[in-house]
């Protein structure tokens, strides 16, 4: 359990990004999220500006851009709830491009692309210069319910076990001879998942009895619990409140 665990986000490096204390970046994505959710949809200038700070972070911290763009893939789903969304929202209804569309629905798929955009990125940028285990040690320092944080922390743990179990299990299955090809062999699958759910919850239990024999009483020791200076607070806000200020002249001009 006290193994590190690294995840494919993270960027190794020694940039001023990543030396920043982890709950200071919390705090600064955290507060950089809530003042883009707060602009105006209609300031579409507010949002460029947003992603040059964001770009500017990935600069100090050595990120490159395709890097970059090739994880916020992961918006994919998003991006398809907003491009529906012109189709079959209701109200004044404006031709583009030959369509007709919903002004209202347009606006609101720019207000998810826009918001949902710049919120992952952000994400990234803190996942691609922290290591979960900082992570996890910065949302105890910002005194995150302990319970919480230790769930998350056996997520994270007993992720690529689960995830081991489960390529045993289908290396298993194909030495055998299956393969799943159509629905006549879901029941061997759904088997499988059972066994899966089956074998886990055992191991939770095996687990835990363990730590109990060894004095858990249901919080976990903080180990190397950094405290941030005066300075490394200032570089980690003035992302949000250089958003903070353009967010504010977009609800002003």
């Amino acid at each position: 359990m006290g193994a590190g665990h690294a995840h494919r986000l993270y960027r190794a490096g020694d940039s001023p990004v990543h030396a920043l204390p982890p709950h200071t970046k919390l705090a600064a994505v955290f507060c950089f999220v809530i003042v883009v959710v707060s602009t105006p949809r209609e300031a579409m200038w507010a949002f460029a500006l947003y992603a040059v700070l964001l770009g500017a972070v990935a600069y100090a911290a050595r990120v490159p851009a395709g890097y970059l763009l090739k994880r916020l893939l992961i918006e994919i789903p998003f991006v398809a709830f907003a491009v529906l969304m012109p189709f079959v929202a209701e109200g004044e209804r404006v031709q583009v491009l030959g369509l007709s569309l919903s002004e209202s629905g347009l606006w609101g798929a720019w207000n998810v692309l826009a918001k949902g955009t710049l919120g992952v990125a952000a994400s990234v940028l803190l996942a691609s210069t922290t290591e979960l285990r900082a992570l996890l040690l910065g949302l105890q320092r910002l005194k995150l319910p302990p319970l919480l944080v230790q769930i998350a922390s056996f997520m994270i743990r007993y992720g690529d076990v689960i995830t081991d179990e489960m390529r045993r299990m289908r290396i298993a299955r194909e030495s055998r001879g299956f393969e799943a090809s159509g629905v006549r062999h879901w029941g061997v699958l759904a088997k499988s998942a059972g066994a899966l759910f089956i074998r886990s919850y055992e191991r939770g239990e095996r687990v835990h009895l363990a730590m109990v024999s060894r004095g858990y009483a249901g919080t976990m020791p903080v180990i190397d619990d950094v405290a941030a200076s005066r300075a490394q607070w200032s570089s980690a806000l003035a992302l949000p409140v250089a958003a903070l200020v353009v967010c504010l002249l977009g609800w002003t001009l």
